[in-house]
């Protein structure tokens, strides 16, 4: 299924698109292509240490994270991949959905900087397999890629 749907990105992705309309459909295309995957989308970074919500699918997100909270922000933070099985046992788990219980989030970098993460949350405890982590990650590096800043 990676494969499939990294086909599927790699097909209506186009190197003229805005920026905000590579988000939105990454965001679409990982949120259909994965039954598990409650909630799907980008926290950008919009001022220093802030994080504001992006393009995502599923239901409302959380509109600012800043870098300081929260799984997303300790993924801006440390610029690491969190993968968290259960979100209940993480002190520092923003509930932006009483439905999400595990989470997955990806800094995307351009030349060494957050520019924005991928928060990918499942409703299903421990929903998330390494091979979801690595795809995620190469998701990211793909997204990334296409940042141009204005």
């Amino acid at each position: 299924m990676h494969d499939q749907v990294r086909k599927e990105l790699e097909a209506v992705l186009e190197d003229d698109m805005p920026w905000i309309s590579v988000l939105s459909t990454t965001a679409c295309v990982l949120h259909h292509g994965f039954s598990h995957f409650h909630w799907t989308g980008f926290y950008c970074v919009t001022a220093p240490n802030m994080l504001s919500v992006g393009p995502y699918q599923g239901g409302h997100g959380c509109i600012w994270i800043p870098f300081s909270q929260g799984i997303c922000g300790a993924a801006a933070r440390s610029r690491k991949t969190q993968w968290i099985r259960d979100v209940h046992t993480r002190e520092d788990h923003i509930a932006c959905s009483s439905k999400t219980n595990s989470e997955i989030v990806v800094p995307l970098l351009s030349h060494d900087e957050v520019i924005a993460v991928l928060d990918v949350d499942s409703d299903i405890l421990n929903a998330f397999s390494k091979e979801d982590v690595v795809f995620l990650e190469s998701v990211a590096e793909l997204v990334s890629s296409y940042y141009h800043p204005l």
